[in-house]
């Protein structure tokens, strides 16, 4: 946590602020532990202050160890235009990406003399490089989202609805130890599957249908994100044919993902593998993202995204096609970025095109 504290800090003398008020609760529990739902994180040179309500007071003293935790009654806003003059801060640095317009206009009126600056992705960037231990936490909420894979394989047949098939799958993954769903589970089968996010609906999955599982959950607050297509039965040429395009776009990918490449280059990879087979406009978005302590995170793997990938970050790779009134095929792994390449960290089967026997 230190460590965090001090880059974050050089980033902030940078900005020219005293402090930095830390709410969105991905960023408050990177930088001091704490796990609950409510509270502020005040960040300045000299001391990193945990501000708690009574529901919160005793959970942020034990788990925010180099914090000093400072209980409020009532509002929050007063408590800062109480202590923030006391704590020599006279300009205060807040998160402009997650703050409400009227949270930030209440702050600067309480606060009067003291200006707020919003500022933009500074922990999110620091978020970017996993250390190791963000790196084996996520590599435990993959291997719980594969074993929640293998044993959907045996769940899935004709007649269950998709529905049926995402209740299986978070039920399965909570009993194995994660606290949640990461998202929404996307289960998207037949004609369905045109729809990248085909959230589940009651749908009967049929023989022959291909089946689209977009799945994933939150282990010890760090998230999976997981895709595989199957089809139900034996499948169609045409099927086997789409699937096997997406496969080749998703192993170019993989094999363009390196420290130093630019994310718009591994999203070219797969993208003029789909385009110069004709699907070009049947692939509509990016070729993945960022997964951490958020689902969906930097850097985004899109076409004008030029950040460079750097060691340690963590990023799926899922291209797809969609064909209206057909369906669709979409792979995703998550990986991690390493000097000559990348680490898979989903261990899913994906080739062949998984079959469920009927």
């Amino acid at each position: 946590m230190q460590g965090r504290i001090e880059r974050l800090l050089a980033r902030l003398a940078q900005e020219k602020v005293d402090a930095f008020l830390v709410m969105r609760p991905e960023n408050r529990f990177y930088l001091s532990g704490f796990t609950g739902s409510a509270g502020a994180l005040v960040v300045t040179p000299r001391q990193v202050y945990f501000m708690a309500d009574f529901r919160y007071f005793e959970q942020a003293r034990e788990q925010c160890s180099l914090c000093q935790v400072v209980g409020f009654k009532e509002s929050l806003y007063d408590a800062l235009a109480e202590k923030l003059p006391q704590w020599g801060v006279s300009r205060l640095g807040c998160e402009g990406d997650f703050l409400t317009y009227k949270q930030v206009v209440t702050l600067q009126e309480k606060l009067e003399k003291i200006p707020v600056t919003p500022l933009y992705g500074l922990v999110e960037e620091l978020r970017q490089v996993k250390d190791p231990g963000e790196i084996e936490l996520l590599s435990r909420a993959v291997a719980l989202a594969d074993r929640a894979f293998e044993h959907i394989l045996d769940y899935l047949k004709p007649g269950v609805t998709e529905w049926d098939v995402a209740v299986e799958l978070e039920c399965f993954m909570r009993r194995l130890g994660a606290r949640k769903n990461a998202f929404d589970t996307i289960v998207a089968s037949g004609p369905r599957g045109a729809l990248p996010h085909g959230v589940a609906s009651h749908r009967v999955i049929c023989e022959g249908d291909l089946v689209t599982m977009d799945f994933g959950c939150l282990y010890r607050g760090y998230n999976s994100d997981l895709t595989r297509t199957v089809v139900v039965g034996s499948p169609h040429p045409r099927q086997k044919e789409i699937y096997d395009l997406v496969l080749a776009a998703q192993r170019a990918a993989l094999a363009a993902v390196r420290a130093g490449v630019k994310a718009c280059e591994v999203d070219r990879a797969a993208r003029e593998v789909i385009a110069s087979a004709g699907y070009g406009e049947n692939f509509g978005h990016s070729t993945g993202h960022g997964v951490g302590l958020a689902v969906h995170e930097d850097p985004s793997v899109s076409k004008k995204n030029e950040t460079v990938l750097q060691p340690g970050m963590v990023i799926t790779v899922e291209p797809g096609i969609y064909l209206p009134g057909w369906g669709g095929v979409r792979i995703e792994d998550m990986v991690v970025v390493e000097e000559q390449g990348c680490r898979i960290l989903t261990r899913a089967p994906k080739d062949p095109l998984p079959v469920v026997p009927v």
